[in-house]
């Protein structure tokens, strides 16, 4: 006999991904809600199993390099991420929007573009920009 599922509502799962919710959203929902601790995984495993479209706009121009597991979560590749999806006209949280500005905002006062490292502790780098970056990040 297969395990229950753990989702609740399909439609409302649904309704969620729809609307931009992130998947940390989801579990606090689902934790209050529904008296359940799930994890991210959760979400994002029932999105690639129903072939729903990918969180994460996948740009190699702007993450053009392999990144490691452990910088997964740096600020700078959040915010890659996000400018990927603004790239790709895909929908942002209020608070997303207004961290990508204020990012964005500094990234050109500053004349800096974003550098990864994969052999240093922190992997992503802001360094001034040269002649050769035509975008936001240093390509390797």
């Amino acid at each position: 006999m297969a395990p229950r599922s753990k989702i609740r509502d399909e439609a409302e799962l649904l309704q969620w991904f729809d609307e931009g919710k992130t998947y940390r959203w989801m579990v606090e929902q689902y934790r209050e809600k529904y008296h359940l601790d799930v994890s991210v995984s959760l979400f994002a495993s029932y999105r690639a199993r129903k072939g729903l479209k990918p969180r994460l706009a996948r740009d190699p121009e702007l993450v053009p390099w392999e990144v490691k597991e452990e910088h997964w979560f740096a600020y700078p590749l959040t915010m890659l991420r996000v400018e990927a999806r603004r790239r790709h006209r895909g929908k942002l949280t209020e608070d997303d929007t207004k961290r990508h500005a204020s990012w964005r905002k500094w990234l050109e006062e500053t004349n800096a573009v974003v550098y990864y490292d994969p052999d240093t502790e922190a992997g992503f780098h802001y360094v001034p920009r040269e002649d050769g970056d035509t975008d936001i990040v240093r390509k390797p």
